[in-house]
């Protein structure tokens, strides 16, 4: 029971109820039950393998599957360590389709094939990795390293400088009022940290602006920290790149190799304009058609002199570099060249991705068969904001680097691209991306195409609120009026969002809408949900969202659990619905 004051004069009373389950649930439950008012194991499988599709594929839910299920549920429900009964009622099998834990929307293991090059796969990557909030005076610190490799991001960047007195190295934002913090601690915490949350290898991208003694140095302390963890080629320049399984556990240093080291020019930067709290929409995230900004720490600071001879003391350091970082001479057509007998990273500016798109498509793709190209935020994104990260993706880009603290709609996809495979950071490229036809024909993204299949989604109904959020949170004489949208993004076809009816003074709003997605390419589309309340007088609140690899969804009936703007898993709120390819 709880209370809102009305007027200061009385007292609103109102009593937070479950909600029945929805009519689909209910006729489930009767038909597998076969009419009756418990359901066995074995009509639980049943319902697992006709409704959820769990029999699909070799590992097709059994009997003994039902009946460890049943065990869970009846234990979460009732707390009870021994059952004199071993069926579920209709109240119990609405509550294990309402659990997340027992009912997940996407599979939760690592089920792609890992054992490809590399360049075969999506790699959830940080940009300037070890920024705590801005890109011009917030404090450097290992503690956003941590954080992103606990969450399963698999490549980090680090800047590394001289210090002041140009006899140690440190992590910082060049030419801003970010605070340093000492690289040792960062590849302290990067050891540490590195596969608490995947197995498989973790790259580190160094921005060097150092001189050869100061690299020798930087070699020392990379060699001393990691030892056999780190991926060490035979030869100077790889013709293919390992495979994340033949990397697992290892640490993988990705840089240019050593140059001659030049003095760097600072350039005068400019602000952008603030952005809505939670992000612009996805399709909004336009780059500006400017020149790349040279200020950016991913531009080099360097002559491009491989040519030369390596200073003797930067030999150790360029021997550790595994993915060798390039920047050619010439053009975009030149920098997207696919050498025969080597493979290398190129990294591009999201402006140059977008202006490369236009006039070089299909060069971008052909590129990325083989070699790895890392796409990051322009300099002017002060703010930590991002950018679209569908661009780089439909290009075949591996590494679309993220500001991970830029909390909005951007990164929230970044997050549900890789909830694929197992959140192993890891997402295997589809075929399409890959495969080469005729005349050495690739895909090309401007190809108008036909849609494959249709996702049609069922929003039933939302719980969990009233748990995690005060009684006034959302408003403070009622009950909140809670709407959901739903939504695709994807390649530009298939881009589109839709919203729910609001439902009025209701803790546990029953949508029951359905909605349907024709997809021209699914392998690339991600699910969009979110929960807003209606504010008459106001912006609405916001009250949850998820991001879901549409390639990953389980059809039937699922528990979706939805996480705050920072991608923060509420405890209790979540979705019911419904997933089915027509």
């Amino acid at each position: 029971m709880g209370s809102y004051r009305m007027c200061m004069c009385f007292t609103r009373k109102f009593r937070i109820t479950e909600a029945e389950p929805p009519i689909d649930v209910k006729e489930a439950f009767a038909k597998y039950a076969e009419r009756g008012t418990h359901m066995t194991a074995e009509q639980l499988q049943r319902f697992l393998v006709e409704v959820q599709g769990d029999g699909k594929g070799d590992g097709g839910a059994c009997v003994a599957d039902a009946e460890k299920l049943l065990e869970q549920v009846l234990k979460s429900r009732h707390h009870i360590a021994k059952f004199t009964r071993h069926t579920l009622t209709l109240d119990d099998f609405h509550h294990y389709l309402f659990n997340p834990d027992l009912n997940r929307p996407i599979n939760d293991k690592v089920h792609h094939d890992m054992k490809a090059p590399l360049s075969n796969y999506f790699i959830y990557t940080g940009h300037n990795s070890y920024l705590t909030g801005n890109q011009l005076s917030s404090d450097c610190s290992d503690r956003p390293i941590i954080k992103a490799l606990q969450r399963g991001v698999r490549a980090v960047e680090l800047d590394i400088w001289p210090n002041s007195t140009k006899d140690d190295v440190n992590v910082l934002h060049g030419r801003t009022l970010t605070t340093p913090v000492e690289l040792l601690k960062c590849l302290r915490s990067i050891k540490e940290n590195a596969f608490s949350a995947s197995p498989y290898p973790v790259i580190i991208t160094l921005e060097d602006h150092l001189t050869p003694d100061l690299q020798a140095k930087v070699a020392k302390m990379i060699t001393d920290t990691f030892g056999d963890m780190l991926f060490c080629p035979q030869c100077e320049c790889l013709q293919e790149f390992p495979s994340p399984d033949d990397l697992k556990y290892k640490i993988i240093i990705s840089t240019k190799p050593p140059k001659e080291y030049l003095k760097a020019k600072s350039k005068d930067t400019k602000n952008n304009s603030d952005e809505d709290e939670w992000g612009k929409e996805p399709s909004d995230l336009t780059a500006d058609q400017e020149d790349e900004d040279k200020s950016d720490s991913d531009s080099s600071e360097y002559n491009d002199v491989d040519d030369q001879e390596c200073p003797s003391e930067a030999s150790d350091y360029r021997r550790l570099i595994a993915i060798h970082a390039r920047k050619p001479k010439g053009g975009l057509k030149e920098a997207l060249k696919v050498e025969a007998n080597k493979v290398r990273r190129l990294s591009l500016s999201e402006q140059s991705l977008e202006k490369a798109t236009e006039s070089h498509g299909t060069d971008v793709v052909r590129f990325t068969q083989k070699n790895v190209l890392r796409i990051y935020p322009k300099g002017t994104r002060f703010n930590s904001s991002n950018y679209k990260p569908l661009v780089g993706w439909m290009h075949g880009a591996q590494m679309v680097a993220f500001n991970m603290q830029g909390y909005g709609r951007a990164l929230w996809l970044m997050h549900g691209m890789f909830r694929s495979n197992g959140g192993c950071g890891y997402v295997k490229k589809p075929d399409f991306l890959m495969n080469v036809g005729p005349n050495d024909r690739v895909f090309d993204p401007r190809e108008k195409l036909p849609a494959k299949k249709t996702l049609r989604v069922k929003v039933y109904m939302g719980d969990g609120w009233h748990l995690d959020f005060k009684q006034t949170h959302f408003d403070l004489y009622s009950p909140p009026d809670f709407y959901c949208r739903v939504g695709i993004a994807g390649v530009r076809a298939d881009q589109i969002m839709k919203k729910t009816k609001t439902k009025e003074d209701n803790w546990t709003p029953v949508w029951g809408e359905e909605f349907k997605f024709p997809l021209t390419v699914p392998e690339l589309a991600l699910l969009r949900v979110e929960v807003h309340e209606y504010d008459m007088s106001e912006k609405d609140d916001f009250a949850g969202q998820t991001c879901l690899p549409v390639s990953e969804l389980k059809t039937g009936i699922r528990a979706v659990p939805l996480f705050d703007r920072k991608g923060e898993k509420l405890r209790s709120v979540r979705l019911l619905m419904r997933f089915d390819f027509v």
